[in-house]
């Protein structure tokens, strides 16, 4: 005989980590009054793999506290591909926020997060090592308000599009 375990009915703790654009906004402002460093940064983050894992641990150590913005299901299709994203915004949300080093998770519905950044106004902007600092968008912004950024390290041979080119192909053999 077996049993069905009920669904919690409690959400999850990474739940409460997933805000809206504007409530992001409130978090960041009333954490930073206590003095405290926010990193920003943003992607698709469509299948989550270690690279991203490392370099979202990574981030994080550059400050108090780790905000990700993630690309709307119809941002990543415009600039992935009409077959992207594989997995939806909110599933790719709450992949992240159950990460330990991840604070809050918002999102964007633009190609770029300029306006976000505008108005959260991080003290760290970061991207990853395929992307120089000078073509890191919202790096003007973030510098004029007393910020840095940075580009970390990038771990070779991980990337989404090469698991997903990597699925395919196993898919037609």
């Amino acid at each position: 005989m077996s049993s069905k375990v009920a669904p919690n009915k409690v959400p999850p703790a990474s739940a409460k980590k997933i805000l809206s654009p504007e409530h992001a906004a409130r978090w960041v402002r009333s954490f930073q009054k206590s003095g405290k460093k926010v990193v920003f940064t943003n992607g698709c983050f469509d299948l989550i793999h270690s690279g991203h894992v490392s370099y979202l641990e990574q981030a994080r150590n550059l400050g108090d506290a780790l905000i990700i913005a993630l690309n709307t299901d119809a941002s990543v299709k415009r600039l992935k591909g009409q077959d992207r994203p594989i997995v939806s915004l909110k599933d790719r949300a709450k992949v992240i926020a159950s990460l330990a080093c991840v604070d809050v998770v918002t999102w964007f519905t633009a190609d770029t997060p300029e306006k976000l950044i505008k108005k959260l106004l991080p003290k760290v902007l970061v991207k990853g090592g395929d992307w120089p600092i000078e073509k890191i968008l919202g790096a003007d912004i973030v510098i004029a308000h007393g910020g840095e950024v940075k580009s970390l390290g990038y771990i070779e041979g991980r990337s989404t599009t090469k698991l997903i080119h990597r699925a395919r192909a196993a898919s037609e053999t």
